[in-house]
């Protein structure tokens, strides 16, 4: 028997893995609310900050935070068990609509499993089937009805499979785009008013961060031959902190050590250039409007595998939204202290040149979601409209 509509509006099962997804979901949540007046309810497994708007997860989310075959292997037996009692709740729930979250490897089981349940089954964020595993995409289009995507040359990789799939846009833009005092962190930091600063950014793992620091360190040195008064400022987080601040104790070049989002948005609206480790960051550079080089090092195995596995032309995802070179990338034997401080020194001497670079920042942070509805609204709202056009095709769920 069909049961009716809840007054307080639909039930939204969520899942996430790890700490990346909680932060979506937790924004997934937020705007659910501020689409519906407050007339959602929420089930289904999420971290602190999802706990904050609401959820009362499962169990800890941290059981499923795992990475990595050899890390997964102890825990095996627990995380199917984990995976068995989401899918009985999901089941038992009357759920209106399942969203899984980041984590393919357990959110994309978790949807196989439902195959057959009278209600939508939603993944957020596409996996980056167009770097590599391209068949991942037919393969998503047998378990996933709605897929939620943030670049916006993924739907029609996945459409073609027949998979609904809509650009909500990259979660970045929601907080990197907002206004930070750049002016205000050189007062708190005792850095001159005039003087010119290049952010840098070695990574949050200790691997990056060993690979490349030094190099940087070296760029510094380079830069400050022409460049008087020359500061240079380091975002980096809690884990790889420590490490940071004693490496880079030694430099001759003035340095200051920061964590934190704030501050790190607060470092780029007072920088004039960065370099960063290729990942995030390089769109959060963008969203800013910093004109940033892309520097990256691994292995040399890991780096022969990886340009035989990797079907894209750029790291960078600004570059790859603009098919264009926004952000010059300087990779393994390109990534030296000579070329990084070639690449920097125009975006540090010459205004127009940095004007130029801030243009196409702009563009790419646009064609990733900037200057329109927030990315979390429109997941949102591309959730609430699959459960009503799910409703209007089938009934209300059972």
């Amino acid at each position: 028997m069909a049961r009716e509509r809840n007054s307080d509006g639909p039930l939204i099962f969520l899942v996430a893995g790890e700490p990346s997804g909680d932060q979506l979901g937790a924004r997934l949540m937020a705007a659910l609310k501020t689409e519906t007046g407050g007339k959602v309810r929420f089930a289904g497994v999420g971290g602190e900050r999802m706990a904050r708007e609401g959820l009362q997860s499962l169990f800890p989310m941290e059981e499923l935070a795992v990475m990595g075959l050899a890390e997964v292997v102890p825990h095996l037996r627990r995380i199917l068990r984990r995976l068995r009692e989401v899918v009985a709740a999901v089941r038992t729930s009357g759920a209106d609509a399942v969203v899984t979250i980041d984590s393919p490897s357990f959110g994309l089981r978790v949807l196989k499993r439902l195959s057959g349940i009278r209600r939508p089954r939603i993944h957020y964020v596409a996996p980056q089937v167009w770097a590599w595993k391209p068949w991942r995409a037919k393969q998503m289009a047998g378990c996933v009805d709605h897929l939620l995507a943030l670049l916006p040359f993924e739907p029609p990789i996945f459409e073609r499979h027949g998979l609904r799939t809509t650009f909500v846009g990259h979660p970045v833009v929601e907080v990197a785009g907002q206004a930070h005092d750049g002016a205000a962190f050189r007062r708190e930091h005792g850095i001159p008013a005039d003087a010119p600063i290049v952010c840098m950014l070695p990574g949050s793992r200790g691997g990056e961060v060993a690979r490349l620091l030094p190099v940087f360190e070296e760029t510094a040195c380079l830069l400050a031959e022409s460049l008087p008064g020359l500061q240079v400022v380091v975002p980096t987080v809690a884990g790889v902190r420590r490490t940071v601040e004693r490496s880079s104790r030694g430099w001759t070049v003035p340095v200051t050590v920061v964590a934190g989002t704030d501050e790190k948005y607060a470092a780029f609206a007072t920088s004039q250039a960065a370099i960063a480790a290729s990942g995030t960051v390089a769109v959060e550079l963008a969203v800013a409007g910093l004109p940033a080089i892309i520097a990256y090092r691994v292995n040399p195995v890991t780096a022969f595998l990886a340009r035989r596995l990797i079907r894209v032309r750029f790291a960078s995802l600004p570059n790859l939204v603009l098919d264009r070179e926004v952000q010059p990338e300087l990779l393994q034997e390109n990534c030296t202290p000579d070329k990084l401080a070639e690449a920097l020194r125009p975006l540090l001497a010459d205004a127009a040149i940095r004007a130029d670079y801030v243009r196409d920042c702009r563009l790419a942070a646009e064609a990733l979601g900037l200057g329109g509805l927030p990315p979390s609204r429109r997941a949102a709202r591309a959730v609430l409209e699959t459960v009503t056009d799910w409703q209007t095709r089938t009934g209300p769920t059972a």
